[in-house]
């Protein structure tokens, strides 16, 4: 072998050095075994060069005394680096100090890390993002890329430090928040996780001094115990102490209509207000489940959809037929079994695509079968006609930001009168369906408490009023109203009886010192003369002023059915103080128990299959931070 060759197979041998960004060490290296990297051998002559970590000048005076054509190279490619770079970018020269600054990681203390730090624990929280993503090297580099000063912490540390301070650090805020709170309502569920563990979610509902809905996730707890009335009961009145809320504020609980909820709120004696949702969906299944020809048609829809489902080859052709056909291009919808409104948006799609679905099923003679009778697209059209207008009413009742518990009424009568009244053109079947969902809804509503709950809900929302009460109710109900509005208090409200007393109180004592020591008499002033012909408040005068403002109330005229109700109660508030109180209560209380259902999907998103050996207590975090923050 030839000494070149033999320099050449050394000059591999050698490794470079590690994070180098200077021209001139393409001519030195390692040895392979250096794992320090302490001794710096020329790739050359192969001798060794002494000089410090990091430090360039004897490796210049090495290829200067020893290699000069390569000291030469080097300068020409380090001139050539350095002209271009002045002449494109033309940066200032950096201080000493400022370049250490610049590659001198941030100390842990430091304000700039703990907002770095803070700021990545809210997206984790806030977005459900894996807490393995932060040892990620995509993120890494991101992280890098934004500011190389910043040393990202373990996973660890976020998962045992970070999160949990985050999470103590709202828990304090949201009960700060829940401790002015007068009246609140609730919602709550049960739900298994991915992982079939059991937890019991508890959200809570309350109008603020701003008359702004509020509405606040407490817990997603774990609850091993058998899902039983008593223990349901018990671990509820431990939820509500544990945040410090008294039950004796609480105005309703919105449960779905599961013996074991019915139960539990029998046992603490709460108000409970069923789910509008659910009770809807169990009007539904009842009103179809009997039927077999409904039955049979939504076999054949279920069919359909799996067939489809199972198949891009189907799929394509599914595609092409609509686009010969002028059809939307939209994909066949699969039904969820606890979601009544899949099953009608199911028979709706089919029905949308029925010339598509039978030009692409004609021509294969194994799924001609498949292609729906006329019988069954006249029994879908049925049932379609009937539950269609049902969807929008669900939906608008499941919302958390704004008053719902007074649209029931309003509600119920909607249905009654026009949504699911007889038609002339309506088939056998469609009335059927109508009587059965009406007769169903009313039936679960005629509950004393809860129509006393509804009716005063409805009066107390500025859009509705007495509209919607009962002519033969409105008497008690009236009575009643009032005499709540006798135990409310409102800060606002003073008489100018009380006024007088704290003055004359706050001057009685000057007026004393004054007569101890002079003996002259003082004049009595006008307001002092004036001030002995106002009588003590009496019980009277109070049922005149509480007579009057429920009669004004009532004689203003309504607001806008678009117009939101506790707008009006923020401005007029000042008009109408006991009323505004038990607008401030009963308005709070959530017409569905949608928003503790909100939270298992949440869970959900947390709970995952790359996650799903979270532990219970972590996963209560998660969700209440993603909630709450």
């Amino acid at each position: 072998m030839s000494q070149p060759e033999t320099s050449a197979a050394a000059a591999d041998d050698l490794v470079p050095k590690r994070r180098s960004t200077s021209k001139i060490w393409q001519f030195f290296g390692f040895k392979r075994d250096d794992h320090m990297q302490t001794e710096v051998i020329c790739k050359t002559c192969k001798s060794r060069v002494a000089t410090k970590t990091g430090n360039t000048s004897n490796l210049f005076s090495h290829l200067k005394a020893k290699h000069n054509d390569l000291y030469q190279l080097c300068s020409a490619e380090k001139s050539s680096s350095s002209g271009e770079s002045t002449l494109v970018h033309q940066p200032k020269q950096q201080s000493i100090s400022s370049s250490f600054e610049s590659i001198t990681p941030y100390p842990v203390s430091s304000r700039r890390h703990r907002e770095i730090t803070e700021a990545i624990t809210r997206y984790l929280a806030k977005d459900m993002v894996p807490i393995a993503t932060v040892g990620k090297p995509g993120f890494l580099h991101l992280m890098n890329t934004i500011d190389k000063r910043y040393n990202i912490p373990s996973r660890t540390y976020f998962s045992r430090i970070a999160i949990p301070q985050m999470y103590e650090h709202t828990r304090n805020r949201v009960m700060l928040e829940l401790r002015d709170v007068e009246h609140f309502a609730c919602t709550t569920d049960l739900w298994s996780s991915r992982t079939t563990e059991p937890y019991i979610s508890l959200t809570v509902h309350f109008i603020d001094k701003a008359f702004k809905m509020r509405s606040l996730c407490l817990q997603t707890a774990y609850f091993p115990s058998e899902h039983s009335g008593e223990n349901i009961a018990l671990g509820l009145r431990e939820a509500l102490s544990g945040w410090n809320l008294n039950e004796a504020r609480l105005v309703c609980f919105t449960t779905d209509n599961a013996t074991n909820m019915i139960k539990a709120a029998e046992i603490n004696g709460w108000p409970r207000l069923q789910c509008f949702g659910h009770r809807l969906h169990l009007a539904i299944e009842n009103a179809v489940k009997c039927d077999t020809r409904i039955s049979r048609a939504l076999g054949v829809c279920k069919k359909l959809v799996g067939h489809f489902s199972h198949s891009w080859k189907k799929k394509e052709a599914l595609k092409k037929a609509q686009r010969e056909l002028n059809l939307p291009e939209h994909g066949l919808i699969t039904e969820c079994p606890t979601r009544w409104g899949t099953k009608q948006q199911m028979m709706e799609r089919i029905l949308e695509q029925q010339r598509a679905l039978s030009q692409v099923l004609s021509e294969n003679r194994s799924t001609r079968h498949l292609v729906p009778s006329w019988q069954d697209i006249e029994v879908l059209e049925s049932v379609n006609k009937a539950l269609k207008p049902l969807q929008d009413f669900t939906d608008a009742l499941s919302g958390e930001e704004y008053v719902s518990i007074s649209y029931l009424l309003p509600v119920l009568r909607l249905l009654n009168t026009q949504t699911l009244a007889a038609d002339e053109e309506d088939t056998e079947l469609t009335c059927s369906i109508k009587t059965k969902v009406l007769g169903y809804m009313e039936a679960k509503y005629e509950d004393p408490a809860t129509q006393t709950l509804l009716n005063i809900a409805t009066f107390l929302d500025p859009r509705f009023k007495k509209d919607y009460i009962p002519k033969e109710q409105w008497e008690e109900i009236s009575l009643r109203i009032k005499s709540e509005m006798k135990e409310a208090q409102p800060a606002v409200a003073i008489s100018s009886s009380s006024v007088g007393a704290a003055v004359s109180g706050a001057e009685a004592e000057p007026c004393q010192s004054a007569t101890a020591t002079s003996t002259k008499r003082m004049k009595k002033s006008l307001g002092s003369l004036l001030q002995t012909s106002v009588t003590s408040p009496s019980e009277s005068s109070d049922h005149a002023t509480i007579e009057a403002e429920f009669n004004s109330y009532i004689l203003i005229p309504k607001i806008h059915s678009e117009q939101d109700p506790l707008a009006w109660w923020g401005i007029h508030k000042v008009n109408f103080p006991h009323l505004s109180k038990l607008a401030e209560k009963y308005l709070c209380v959530p017409a569905t128990s949608t928003p503790s259902e909100r939270l298992f999907s949440t869970s959900g998103n947390v709970v995952t299959c790359q996650r799903a050996s979270l532990k219970p207590n972590k996963v209560d975090m998660l969700v209440f931070l993603s909630k709450n923050l």
